[in-house]
């Protein structure tokens, strides 16, 4: 789950972290409000999508006085803003952030993540701020800092301020080391309390008067703690969600829509990547990821099944299932009831192998729709076979 800049801004703010002041608008008339109520003559005009990229497509623009600040709102306000992160089809922009200007010395990079190889958080920043971090890393490694914390024993103050030191901050004053060493173990807080996935910071900034301020703030969530943070829930902004993300999410289904023709079903994380790449490999392109889960039930297969149909680019259907925790059968059970409710027409490419497949081979046979379900051996075959039946 995601959330906009300005929730995140608040939530981080609450772990004192700082923020520049700022106001949310709907309307040009309420962004003009917001502008007055700021200090200076200078505000920042920020459109609010769940995407990044956002000054690069226009929808983040500095603003200098009212009739300017206008300008620009009227301007971003219903724009349907295309960034990297939209795709082309872009996000029509519904909501402003009107924030003051102010004087910038440095901007830095700085985030927190869970690191699945080391099963620690690792915090990365940079000197590189305001720039995309995976073109820093490829471009210049050496200027990617990265700190690796024990969830058990928690971040160290040793570890922020060697992150401090590391970006150079003693070269704009020396206090800012402490200022730095408060300001990342704030975050870290925030990380831990609020059961983030992801909490980036792009730019954190250095002002005119040395403080450390957050100028951009992405926040997502880990879904499977989101029953602990109802407050957090509430920010869920459906507008801007995939409705077919929303409906997966009902059925605890790991689902995402991308912008191939081959719709996927398999069963893992990790056999669905390998499927979206050996599928790329034949020459086509999934349509989505879809992981049904370990203990998938038939129910929730016929929700899944349902969703990638609903897909009009898909033209044809690859469901990827090896048994170990799952059962062949009930994935079996689930795909047939989801073909009689749907009226199918585009071919099915089923491969599974595992826990009672032999049992889902005679239930998909002895079902009446066996000669619409193409049963292929082999996990190459099958992605192959899919591909192959998509392009035709």
């Amino acid at each position: 789950m995601k959330i906009h800049e300005f929730q995140a801004k608040k939530i981080v703010s609450k772990y004192g972290a700082a923020v520049p002041q700022g106001f949310v608008a709907k309307t040009v008339e309420e962004a003009l409000d917001a502008a007055k109520k700021l200090p200076g003559d200078v505000c920042v005009v920020k459109a609010q999508i769940h995407a990044g990229g956002r000054g690069k497509g226009g929808g983040v623009k500095v603003s200098k006085g009212l009739d300017e600040a206008k300008k620009n709102a009227t301007d971003i306000l219903g724009m349907q803003l295309v960034t990297k992160q939209t795709g082309p089809e872009g996000q029509k922009v519904k909501t402003l952030l009107i924030e003051e200007g102010m004087e910038i010395k440095k901007e830095l990079y700085f985030s927190i993540l869970p690191d699945r190889e080391t099963q620690k958080v690792v915090l990365i920043a940079s000197t590189e701020g305001g720039m995309n971090i995976e073109e820093v890393a490829e471009a210049t490694p050496e200027k990617i800092l990265k700190e690796y914390v024990d969830p058990a024993i928690g971040l160290r103050p040793f570890q922020t301020q060697r992150l401090a030191f590391g970006l150079g901050l003693e070269k704009f004053d020396p206090k800012l080391i402490r200022s730095a060493t408060a300001f990342f173990m704030k975050l870290y807080d925030a990380f831990i309390k609020e059961d983030c996935s992801m909490l980036e910071i792009n730019p954190v900034v250095i002002t005119g008067d040395n403080r450390i301020l957050v100028l951009d703030c992405k926040m997502s969530f880990d879904d499977n703690a989101l029953y602990k943070h109802k407050d957090t829930l509430e920010l869920r902004d459906l507008d801007e969600e995939d409705p077919s993300e929303i409906e997966a999410s009902k059925y605890d289904l790991n689902f995402i829509k991308l912008d191939g023709s081959i719709g996927c079903m398999v069963n893992g994380a990790g056999l669905a990547m390998a499927t979206m790449d050996i599928i790329q490999h034949y020459g086509g392109l999934p349509a989505n990821f879809l992981d049904v889960g370990g203990t998938a039930t038939a129910e929730r297969v016929e929700a899944a099944f349902k969703l990638i149909t609903k897909d009009p680019n898909v033209k044809a259907i690859l469901i990827n299932i090896f048994g170990g925790i799952v059962q062949c059968d009930v994935i079996a059970t689930g795909v047939i009831a989801a073909f009689k409710a749907v009226n199918m027409q585009i071919p099915v490419v089923v491969r599974l192998e595992g826990t009672n497949a032999e049992i889902a081979t005679e239930i998909i046979n002895n079902s009446g729709i066996g000669d619409k379900l193409i049963m292929v051996k082999g996990f190459a075959n099958a992605a192959e076979k899919a591909v192959e039946l998509a392009k035709g």
